[in-house]
């Protein structure tokens, strides 16, 4: 199972999944730039990623208080998600997203 993970500058890597690992551990023990400050607490968005339109329904929407802390992120779009706030399972095999500004820093 993996991720594909893009970067503002165009990089992409594939990243391997480990079910019930939030994406944003995911990125983060793969060795990419996550800053992730408040190590999954939903608290900073500073895990915060583009999904892919394609796969938007699958990854679902946003909680409330996701949807808060998003509040303080910049350039959030409607396919902006926390990375720590989406677990990986087998349907997610393949999720595609971009890292933003916010995660990396």
């Amino acid at each position: 199972m993996r991720l594909i993970v893009k970067q503002l500058d165009g990089t992409e890597t594939e990243v391997t999944g480990r079910l019930n690992w939030t994406v944003m551990e995911l990125i983060r023990d793969a060795g990419l730039p996550m800053r992730a400050e408040c190590g999954g607490s939903c608290a900073c968005a500073t895990c915060h990623v583009y999904i892919d339109q394609d796969w938007m329904e699958k990854v679902g929407g946003r909680n409330d208080e996701e949807s808060y802390t998003l509040d303080g992120a910049f350039n959030v779009q409607d396919n902006s998600r926390l990375s720590c706030q989406i677990t990986f399972k087998p349907e997610l095999d393949g999720l595609s997203m971009t890292l933003t500004k916010d995660a990396t820093g």
